[in-house]
């Protein structure tokens, strides 16, 4: 680990963001936006191939370009597309205190603190200036700014290479399996992430927080 690490506790503690530490959901907008239809919010995700539309924002793609380009596919769905835009932040509920709670108690116990999260970038400085805990972390890679997703090993060795770190010096904490399974597979400890009461529980079998 970095010389400057060599005299704070062990491992270092890597965080997802969304679905982890932050409650985004598209649903939070769409379903405002379409009359709390689920089915219909579900068909038009579907349609539109939002995951793969919006993984492009996580690589780095623009939310102009990559709105327009959709929009040009989808025109009868212009208004919804456009508003993932517009009142983006309106798929961000918020935090989820819980977990910030934990954050906050690695950081008083001086653990090292890294982010690794896949999200634009664009929308990410919108949410970041809103929440002032993202200051804890030595370090976040995130994939709109790194044109790497997880779960690509290239994005977590990236975090390993630009901190000199070692991945079995490091904690994995995730909400989406197959990100967890790269983490191992690379040597990280890691964490499937259920719910705060789940990882509490974890950190304190592992000797990394008091048990409540």
């Amino acid at each position: 680990m970095l010389k400057s690490f060599s005299n704070r506790p062990s491992p270092a503690i890597v965080f997802d963001f969304g679905g982890v530490l932050m409650d985004w959901n598209p649903h939070y907008l769409f379903d405002k936006l379409m009359n709390n239809d689920r089915e219909a919010v579900d068909a038009f995700l579907e349609r539109v191939s939002f995951r793969r539309w919006n993984e492009d924002f996580d690589l780095g793609k623009s939310f102009s370009e990559g709105t327009a380009e959709l929009i040009a596919r989808f025109p009868e769905y212009t208004h919804l597309i456009r508003a993932y835009d517009t009142h983006y932040l309106d798929t961000v509920r918020g935090c989820h205190q819980s977990v910030v709670d934990i954050l906050q108690e690695l950081k008083h116990r001086e653990y090292p603190l890294f982010g690794l999260s896949n999200w634009s970038a664009e929308k990410f400085s919108l949410v970041r200036r809103k929440y002032p805990f993202f200051e804890y972390f030595e370090d976040i890679v995130l994939s709109g700014d790194v044109g790497l997703i997880k779960p690509a090993k290239e994005m977590y060795l990236l975090l390993l290479q630009r901190n000199s770190l070692s991945a079995q010096d490091c904690l994995f904490i995730d909400d989406y399996e197959p990100n967890v399974k790269t983490a191992l597979d690379l040597g990280f400890q890691a964490v499937q992430f259920i719910s705060a009461e789940q990882l509490r529980a974890d950190l304190a079998g592992r000797g990394i927080l008091s048990p409540q």
